[in-house]
């Protein structure tokens, strides 16, 4: 990730995507959004989303000489926050229907804001909606649930933040809405919920291929029984991933401070893989 040629990469990715957007900026500033942009993504998949190892790189290494200092360089990504998920969407757009990828996995994996014994103490969120339950591990966690979508090959491709006690099947209706026609998407059976795999097959022409238990209304075939669990894998892997990104605790004074780091970790991993070659 920290070659010359992949950085240059991203930067003129980013910049073309924010010029194409329509983003304007301050002409008199030193260091463009994109700079910042790229810089906090060098962060997130190379220094443990540490912006003060990623400033200190990209200014000793000569990419951003008149880099700015640490305290407006985070004031600035805040303001840029928003572009983020616009930007990664403009990515994966590509895949979506220039690549004309059909085949998507989704997966949900907590990401917890604090530990469970400093819940009274936390004052980046308070409300009981971020409590939730992770029956994979059989714990509660303190924080947000992120729900992960990506191609068959596991890149990522798309993602929405929930509080930790929302059920994965609530979140299905946007990310329906952000895939093509006739894609497929595979989930395990907690996305089980044949009211809504019938609606999004004949509003959105999406096809929910989601595991059945045993006790299921509609029971898979072996075959598909089969290509569902290899598909699962995949996703599987790819939160593994992001997962290996984050340092052991993630620093943020606010949500939207913790949201922007997340959404760093993913897009770095989503670029990580695009730049791989």
């Amino acid at each position: 990730m920290l070659c010359r040629y992949k950085i240059i990469g991203i930067f003129c990715l980013i910049d073309d995507i924010m010029q194409g957007i329509g983003h304007k900026e301050d002409i008199r500033r030193k260091v463009s959004d994109s700079e910042v942009l790229v810089t906090a993504l060098i962060s997130a998949t190379s220094f443990y989303g540490n912006h003060v190892s990623a400033i200190g790189f990209m200014k000793q290494y000569g990419f951003i000489p008149k880099m700015l200092d640490t305290s407006r360089f985070n004031r600035r990504l805040h303001q840029l926050g928003h572009l983020l998920y616009a930007i990664f969407e403009q990515v994966s757009a590509y895949f979506k229907y220039v690549h004309c990828e059909l085949r998507y996995i989704i997966d949900s994996f907590p990401v917890p804001v604090c530990h469970n014994i400093r819940i009274g103490s936390c004052k980046m969120i308070s409300e009981k909606k971020w409590r939730g339950y992770t029956a994979s591990m059989r714990n509660y966690f303190y924080g947000v649930k992120v729900q992960l979508v990506t191609t068959k090959d596991g890149l990522p491709i798309a993602f929405h933040f929930t509080p930790g006690k929302t059920a994965d099947v609530k979140a299905l209706n946007k990310i329906i809405a952000g895939l093509p026609a006739e894609a497929s998407l595979y989930a395990d059976s907690a996305y089980t919920d044949y009211d809504m795999e019938d609606k999004a097959l004949k509003n959105n022409s999406v096809l929910i291929k989601a595991q059945r238990k045993t006790n299921s209304k509609r029971p898979d075939i072996y075959e598909l029984e089969k290509e569902k669990l290899k598909m699962r894998k995949r996703v599987e892997v790819t939160i593994s991933d992001i997962k290996k990104l984050f340092p052991r605790t993630i620093h943020a004074v606010t949500l939207d401070g913790f949201v922007i780091k997340l959404t760093l970790f993913i897009f770095g991993l989503q670029l990580k893989k695009i730049f791989k070659n």
